[in-house]
């Protein structure tokens, strides 16, 4: 090549490198609306490259407020939908001096609100799943496109259960006396191993669902957001409601943003820099705490690892409740758990909860504060100001105040006076009864029968009080057949029977073993007397006898008496009479100068 040549080369080169490069689009959120919402316009936000300047040209709907960041990474646009358009494909067309992309959205389907969009709570009985863990009804889908995933001999690796083994599992539920479903996270996470997040120095990957790297996608060994739609539908021909878990607090490790984020505010920080979540969440129900000592919590990455959301952002927080409200749009689904509630401000729930219940009133959402403290938790009860000047309206919080001293009287044989003196401090919350979801166990903790001195008599006890007490009932599967596991991962062990060649199906009577048939024949006889009496689920409570290990109160015409020492005692009750018992075999009524009294067997609980 002659020196002329290598001039005029160098010269085409340098014009191209400064000439615009046609933009690419790589990801549309969210990827359908409805004319019909309330909130329209829609803010879409585009991925992709050479975005720098986009402009946006919108035939069937209307564009506005479009901006796109210096690297031209991402873009933002409202979109206005007609009220009356039909639903169906409304491309866009991004424009910028490098050319032109198509931007793909849809017009969705409204579906109709009968059946759907019900809520839940004390009505109903609630049973925890992790799909993943359950129930694997398409192998199809058990290795997605990573190989080296799947293993069901480790722990905190995927293990082939999915949204089609839920689907399927419905009439076992149903028969159990189960009316409502949590399931999970089943966002898209890391197709990978994950190696910045590790257990005992081996890479894991995010089969629980809690790290996201697409909000808008189901994760590919799940199922897909058609057969999410499937399941709920399923789900409410059964007569259950589901209720699906949400991430508002952090992304995955590994999502597109973390190292990319669409606006320099959308995180606490970066992945080399940022504040560590140290888990003290007492600091946002301190009125002293200073907004330093509140910053771990609110700012913190959880785990050190989770890019923590700046819902402060007002990009961020009308993303993610247009993100709430798209999941709950296309499904049908009836509530919403939300992960992590008290690291994020309070007034972002407040905004949150106003915008679910414009669009879905019915709707309800039960928020996570793990703490054993009533006072911290009732801080976050919904319809309640305080001192900070936010009512944060969440409608449920989990009950982990009456989880710990369940434990530890039933689990570890300790003072049942405990759970009688937890539930005297439901004064501090403003409705305990309709806004406290109480349960024996959780994905978070061990399982009820690795705590030291568990017993089948000790769970079934504490599924007596769990059915029979004030708050709304949750049960984590595989409770019910006493399933163990001790912590993190080992208290989320498949369900037997779950996958094909399994040593033994326990979703069938024949396949459990006497212990385990004897705890879900309880599980069963109780849910169905808290279905049939109203008593149970509505009537006040009032405290009969609190002793140091005998506990009785009634609830309306129901009195349920519980004896958790290793003695038969004779209990003595100041009511003029009692009926049959339903549950338990303790003794015939005996009158006596006060009132009645009753033989109940040690280790027993009844219902009369």
């Amino acid at each position: 090549m002659t020196r002329w040549s290598l001039v005029v080369l160098g010269q085409i080169l340098a014009a191209s490198a400064g000439r615009a490069q046609v933009p690419v689009v790589e990801k549309v959120e969210p990827p359908s609306w409805w004319g019909s919402h309330s909130i329209n316009p829609v803010r879409l936000l585009v991925r992709g490259q050479h975005l720098a300047g986009a402009r946006f040209i919108c035939p069937r709907v209307t564009c506005s407020a479009a901006t796109s960041n210096a690297k031209g990474t991402y873009a933002f646009v409202d979109v206005t939908i007609p009220r009356g358009a039909k639903p169906g494909s409304y491309p866009l067309q991004l424009r910028t001096a490098g050319g032109s992309a198509s931007v793909p959205f849809s017009v969705a389907p409204t579906l109709a609100s009968t059946g759907r969009f019900q809520g839940f709570g004390v009505d109903d009985a609630v049973y925890l799943i992790m799909p993943d863990r359950f129930a694997n009804g398409d192998t199809t889908n058990d290795h997605g496109v990573t190989p080296g995933m799947l293993d069901r001999a480790k722990g905190r690796y995927y293990h082939g259960g999915d949204l089609a083994g839920v689907q399927q599992k419905l009439p076992y539920l149903r028969g159990l006396g189960i009316t409502t479903i949590w399931l999970n996270p089943i966002y898209d996470n890391a197709n990978r191993l994950n190696e910045k997040e590790k257990y005992d120095g081996l890479p894991i990957t995010d089969y629980h669902g809690y790290g996201a790297v697409d909000f808008y996608n189901v994760d590919e060994h799940l199922g897909t957001v058609s057969g999410f739609r499937q399941l709920v539908d399923a789900a409410h021909a059964q007569g259950i409601k589901v209720v699906l878990d949400m991430v508002a607090n952090h992304t995955g490790p590994y999502h597109p943003w973390a190292n990319d984020p669409p606006t320099p505010t959308w995180f606490h920080g970066t992945p080399e820099q940022h504040p560590n979540n140290t888990w003290q969440t007492w600091t946002i129900a301190d009125p002293y705490a200073t907004a330093a000592l509140k910053r771990p919590t609110l700012d913190g990455w959880f785990i050190d690892i989770l890019p923590d959301l700046n819902q402060d952002d007002p990009e961020v927080a009308r993303y993610i409740i247009q993100n709430t409200l798209w999941w709950v749009g296309i499904s049908g689904m009836d509530g919403i758990r939300q992960d992590t509630w008290p690291y994020v401000p309070r007034t972002f729930w407040r905004d949150w909860m106003v915008a679910i219940k414009r669009q879905y009133p019915a709707l309800r959402v039960v928020g996570e504060v793990l703490d054993g403290d009533a006072s911290q938790v009732s801080f976050f009860e919904g319809g309640v100001t305080q001192f900070d000047g936010v009512d944060d309206k969440v409608d449920m919080l989990f009950d982990y105040p009456m989880h710990f001293v369940i434990r530890s009287a039933f689990g570890q044989g300790k003072p049942i006076r405990d759970v009688a003196q937890m539930l005297s401090r439901d004064h501090v919350y403003k409705n305990a009864h309709r806004s406290l979801l109480t349960q024996l166990g959780s994905h978070d903790v061990l399982r009820f029968m690795n705590e030291p001195g568990a017993t089948l008599d000790g769970l079934r006890l504490a599924f007596t009080l769990l059915f029979t007490v004030r708050g709304t009932p949750l049960v984590y599967y595989g409770d019910e057949i006493a399933l163990p596991g001790a912590v993190d991962p080992d208290n989320r062990r498949d369900f037997p029977g779950g996958w094909r060649g399994d040593a033994r199906n326990a979703f069938d009577a024949s396949g459990r073993s006497p212990e385990e048939q004897s705890v879900w024949s309880h599980v069963q006889t109780l849910l169905k007397l808290r279905a049939a009496r109203p008593d149970l689920r509505a009537a006040k409570t009032e405290h009969l006898v609190e002793t140091e290990q005998q506990f009785a109160y009634r609830r309306g015409n129901t009195i349920v008496l519980l004896n958790n020492a290793t003695d038969a005692v004779d209990l003595a009750l100041p009511v003029s009479a009692l009926g049959v018992p339903v549950v338990g075999a303790c003794g015939a009524p005996v009158r006596t100068a006060s009132g009645v009294s009753v033989r109940v067997p040690a280790r027993t609980g009844c219902v009369y």
